[in-house]
This record gives C-alpha cells, structure tokens and sequence, in this order.
C-alpha cells in the first residue's frame, strides 16, 4: 500500500520536520515537553551542523541538528537509526564541541551555559539492563545520587520501547513520540492528534506535497535508510551471537572494508557508512 506521509527515521525526513526554518516551531514545541520550566524555548537559532576541531588532525562533528536559544542554551538533536555499540561515549564526544566554543579569550571566569543532548533512537541501547526505560534523563550526580552538575543533560528516547495506543496517551509529550513512531504508516490524522501543531507537521510530511526534488531526495534517503538498518541489525545480531563487535574485531575489518566501499558506491553518507560498519569517519574517507 502507497505511503500517505514519509518516514521521519530517514535524515531528510527528520530535518524537513525540525531542521527548517519553517518547521522551527515545531522542533521548539518538541523540546519543551523534553525540557524542565527554567529552560522553556521561546525562540531558537539554528547553528552550522558541522563542527570542526581545533586542529586538522582532530576529529570534527557532524550534527543533525543544532541550535540555540535566546538565552544560549545549545541543543544538539540526533535521530539514529541503527545500533551504535559506542552510542554514549559519542554523544559525550559531541557535547563537548557546543561546551568548549563557548571559551572566551582574554580574562574569563568559566561559566559555561546549559548544553542538551537529545538523540531519538530507532532501536535499544540498554537491552542488556534488567530494567529497561524507554527514556533516560541523564545528569552528572554524586555518589549519593544528587546533583552535582545540572548545565550538561543528556536525553535518549529508545523508540522501540515506546509501545503505547492512542487511547493510553497521557500528555503532549507522549503524543509528539507516538506522532514519530508511528507517522510513516497513518492513513489520516488521528483524533488525538488533531491540533494546530501536529496538523502542521502532517501537512510536511505529506508525500504529495513534496515537489519533484524533495521527492526524489526522500526516496534516496529512505533507501539509505533501509540498507543502514538491513546492513547493521544483521551485523550485529551475528557479532552479538559470536561475543565480537562489529567491524573491529579480528577477522572482521576486511569485511567491514568491503560493506563500507559498497555503500559509498550507492552514495550513502559517511556518518551513516560509520553507523553501519563501526569504521571511523576518517577512515571511510580515506576509502
């Protein structure tokens, strides 16, 4: 059956809802349900989405999205869509770059405004845990569990945990994840969701209302996107079977090489290749 709306999973599905100016109202309406009180957004700047190091020889960042509010706080959003074995020691990595621009020169007393780390994941990171939460809310604490440091948050929303009905949302914030969990295969709006803000994000992710162009450059994104979840869920389920890692294991760079070639041949991007093959960027690049 035809798709009435795209699947927001794929890199220009997710920036067409919140990484243009058009949509920025809904980006901001998604993040305030994510964000305590004292940092409501009531207007937001997007920042370039690569990053780069202090020196040539340093890794960069590549961001889906990022941006700033009125006050300065930095949000980094992320949509991955598949497996990373190293997913927290990466997002640690990238909040540094919004933390360390913000040194100043000359005489400086180093205070550093907050810094958020939101990444919706299309799949588990934790499914090893005994108790596994769909969302972690994620601070720096001390041994006793209390706050030490509140300007750094991180937020992972692992989507595949989220298995609520329409009928069982209880606030705004369950209903903008249940809109991106489920928008790819809705036939019309539901009824719980038609309100001013969701009603705008189904206009944009109307297929129909896509001109030749965009269409075209969503159907080479979802593409990519099947072939990263194809290539990486079953890499991964026989890594995991045999103990290894994907892609830096003994006997596995080879291969890794191999898969990496070939999606760069079907014009795949390097941040998803590295998704996929546990290869780094620079590598890829090298190819």
């Amino acid at each position: 059956m035809t798709k009435k709306y795209f699947n927001p999973y794929t890199d220009f599905g997710f920036k067409k809802l919140f990484g243009e100016e058009g949509s920025k109202d809904l980006l901001m309406d998604f993040l305030n349900q994510l964000l305590p009180d004292y940092h409501q957004i009531a207007e937001l700047t997007f920042k370039n989405t690569e990053v780069l190091s202090d020196t040539k020889r340093e890794r960069k960042a590549i961001f889906d999205i990022y941006c700033e509010s009125k006050k300065g706080e930095k949000f980094i959003v992320e949509m991955q869509k598949a497996k990373m074995e190293l997913f927290k020691d990466r997002a640690l990595f990238y909040s540094m770059f919004p933390i360390r621009e913000q040194a100043q020169k000359g005489e400086w007393d180093f205070e550093l405004l907050p810094v958020y780390f939101i990444a919706i994941l299309d799949f588990e990171y934790d499914e090893k845990q005994k108790l596994r939460k769909f969302m972690r809310d994620v601070y720096l604490k001390d041994q006793d569990g209390e706050i030490f440091y509140e300007k750094l948050h991180f937020k992972f929303l692992q989507m595949p945990l989220f298995n609520k009905k329409e009928h069982e949302l209880e606030n705004r914030f369950e209903k903008w994840v249940y809109f991106l969990k489920n928008l790819e295969s809705f036939e019309h709006i539901p009824a719980i969701l038609n309100e001013p803000i969701f009603q705008k994000g189904f206009e944009i992710a109307e297929l129909s209302h896509l001109s030749a162009t965009q269409y075209e450059q969503y159907q080479k994104s979802l593409i990519q996107y099947w072939d990263v979840k194809n290539v990486t869920d079953t890499a991964f389920k026989n890594g995991i079977e045999k103990g290894e890692k994907i892609g830096i294991e003994k006997g596995e760079l080879a291969k890794a090489v191999k898969i990496a070639k070939n999606l760069l041949a079907m014009g795949l991007e390097i941040k998803a290749i590295a998704t996929a093959t546990g290869l780094n960027e620079s590598d890829i690049e090298n190819l």
